[in-house]
């Protein structure tokens, strides 16, 4: 008889987080939701069960917190249930980065980036020991864009996209699947926290496609989805051109280029 994981999603009460958790209970998966807002997640998780029957325990925490960061990763480690990890909670900030205060990009370097890392060594050690499992890390296609001009949320999902081909090619062998996804503009609140009118721009996806897309990449156990990039390829060729860098690295010598006299 095989047994149906349980899913631990951060960021759950609202956006992204709500939809992995609605898609994840129709799929029969028993939920742990983890995020600040308590009243949204009793909701959800209140029409969850009703609707579907699974069981459902919530988390409060802020992640940015260490103690409140500390209590999921012991539910991580500690709970043989949580097959699969959805690291989906983060936050962007708004202004350039001159007009950013050092307070709050410290706040969003740890929710993007420290909790994330933390949470998946909090279970990556038990589901390579069984030889199974998940992790989902939601990054972004900023963090493939510096032209885009959101320089600190680009570069912590610059961060997400890197310890996630890492991870992959790690824990890969060990029976683990790690799974990097990569939205473009979509609804969701976070555009509140820039200060930005979500319904003034173009090309904006909605959630729920969004995750059903990055679904459809899981099911396929694709290192890396982007659910907005229509030729596939492209992200092929990229990751082609970047291998063939590799052995160049290796140059006990500078190039021709960077030599004295040249």
């Amino acid at each position: 008889m095989t047994v149906i994981p349980s899913v631990l999603i951060t960021g759950a009460s609202t956006g992204i987080g709500a939809a992995y958790a609605e898609r994840f209970a129709r799929r029969g998966h028993d939920l742990v939701l983890v995020a600040r807002n308590t009243a949204r997640m009793e909701a959800l998780a209140d029409r969850l069960r009703q609707e579907t029957g699974v069981a459902i325990d919530i988390i409060q925490a802020d992640l940015t917190r260490p103690g409140d960061l500390a209590a999921v990763e012991t539910r991580l480690r500690d709970d043989v249930r949580i097959g699969v990890l959805v690291n989906n909670a983060g936050t962007a900030i708004g202004g350039s980065f001159i007009e950013q205060s050092t307070d709050d990009v410290a706040r969003l370097v740890a929710l993007n980036t420290t909790a994330p890392l933390r949470l998946a060594s909090a279970i990556a050690p038990r589901l390579a020991e069984t030889g199974e499992g998940a992790i989902v890390n939601i990054g972004s296609v900023v963090g493939l864009a510096p032209e885009f001009g959101m320089s600190v949320y680009g570069a912590t999902k610059a961060f997400v996209l890197f310890l996630s081909q890492g991870l992959s090619l790690e824990l890969g062998p060990k029976g683990v699947y790690v799974q990097a996804v990569l939205p473009a503009t979509t609804r969701t609140e976070i555009w509140d926290h820039v200060g930005a009118e979500v319904d003034t721009m173009t090309g904006v996806m909605e959630v729920g496609d969004l995750v059903d897309a990055a679904l459809v990449g899981f099911d396929r156990r694709e290192a890396v989805t982007i659910p907005p990039l229509p030729d596939a390829g492209q992200w092929d060729a990229l990751e082609a051109a970047r291998q063939a860098m590799l052995p160049n690295y290796r140059n006990a010598r500078p190039a021709e280029r960077y030599r004295t006299g040249a």
